[in-house]
């Protein structure tokens, strides 16, 4: 179902903040061994704690491919749905569509629609985390069509965990991912402020410079360094020690966020999320990739890209990593906590083996609205 004229926002569309009721979570399926290591076995097994985690709190759909179908369904739990899709990776919050809502009055008689977003794995051919992402490129279109939900189609290149909105007119993104010239190097700013406007229904962009240091991957996606709370309240990744180069990233984007407003006038409330670590990949853990010469090498030594704002919002809940580091695991915990006080916080033990991939939670969860009918 395509909606082939004119863009979210003129239909009455926006995009609900994550705190806002979903009818289900979207997740992929890990599987392939140049990004997964030991041919996905410990990835997979840490897909089916978050899909089962999420499963208590909504509907959960793992999508995974014809050869890993019977796998994944043997690995989740019954109350969760498993749909075949071919994929390049599992990253949905990525490839997947971004989903926007109306207040029951859009013009197309739909309150819940989806943007299908261009994607060129993080930065395309010469700069991109793999060569081929030809299936990815489907994997918007192929959820909607399941679920016959109205499609928005859009050219820019763009990637869900670039961008986090409060729900009232207000988009958080870094200028490092946004304005990188692997994206969209004919577009100003402006014209991506336009867009963004045009298709998720916000008024204004507040642009951090850097994301968190080490996501190279993604170029800084925003969210491993700043999300928020709730309207006129952000997390940001932050560290006290001035000697490690996250330092001067963090204060920088404090710098900006305390010197900006909302769409709606209001001052930030900026609560501190203290990062893990630092935390390098093992020689071990190295040697558990397949190198097949088709995305970007996993290296020992390598600094990863680990972050408790990484965590997911869901009905109730908040599923949130934890990095195995004795200190800044409970204190996250602790954090969030008090920041979602009416929302359970369920830990995820293990979540570094998601980041060995490249990404957390967030990144691998895509949320369905419920619309505002429920």
């Amino acid at each position: 179902m395509d909606i082939a004229e004119g863009t979210p926002a003129l239909h009455g569309f926006r995009m609900p903040a994550e705190w806002e009721p979903h009818s289900q979570t979207w997740l992929g399926w890990p599987e392939r061994p140049d990004n997964w290591r030991d041919n996905g076995v410990y990835g997979q097994s840490i897909f089916a704690k978050v899909a089962s985690a999420i499963s208590k709190f909504e509907p959960v759909t793992v999508c995974a491919s014809a050869s890993q179908w019977a796998n994944a369904r043997d690995q989740l739990p019954h109350n969760v749905r498993v749909a075949e899709m071919s994929m390049n990776d599992s990253w949905f919050r990525d490839s997947g569509p971004t989903f926007v809502v109306s207040e029951g009055k859009s013009s197309s008689g739909h309150n819940v629609a989806g943007i299908d977003w261009n994607f060129n794995s993080w930065g395309g051919v010469d700069d991109g985390c793999y060569i081929d992402w030809s299936h990815d490129l489907l994997v918007a279109r192929k959820i909607l069509s399941m679920e016959r939900i109205p499609r928005f189609p859009q050219s820019i290149i763009l990637e869900g965990g670039s961008i986090h909105v409060d729900g009232e007119g207000t988009c958080l993104t870094t200028e490092e991912c946004l304005l990188n010239k692997n994206r969209n190097p004919h577009l100003t700013k402006e014209q991506i402020e336009d867009e963004l406007k045009a298709y998720l229904g916000v008024k204004k962009i507040i642009w951090l410079p850097r994301g968190l240091f080490g996501d190279d991957d993604t170029n800084g996606h925003i969210d491993n360094m700043c999300c928020f709370v709730k309207p006129g309240v952000v997390l940001l990744s932050w560290t006290d020690e001035e000697s490690d180069p996250h330092y001067e990233r963090a204060v920088e984007a404090f710098t900006v966020l305390s010197n900006s407003t909302d769409a709606n006038g209001r001052k930030f409330e900026i609560i501190k999320l203290h990062i893990p670590g630092p935390l390098y990949m093992t020689d071990e853990e190295a040697a558990g990739f397949i190198q097949v010469g088709e995305a970007k090498p996993r290296l020992p030594g390598t600094r990863l890209a680990a972050s408790y704002v990484n965590f997911y919002i869901v009905n109730g809940g908040i599923i949130a990593p934890q990095f195995g580091d004795p200190k800044w695991d409970d204190e996250a915990v602790r954090v969030l906590s008090k920041a979602f006080p009416d929302r359970q916080v369920v830990k995820i033990d293990g979540a570094r083996e998601i980041v060995l991939g490249g990404g957390n939670i967030h990144c691998i969860t895509q949320q369905q609205p419920a619309g505002p009918q429920a």
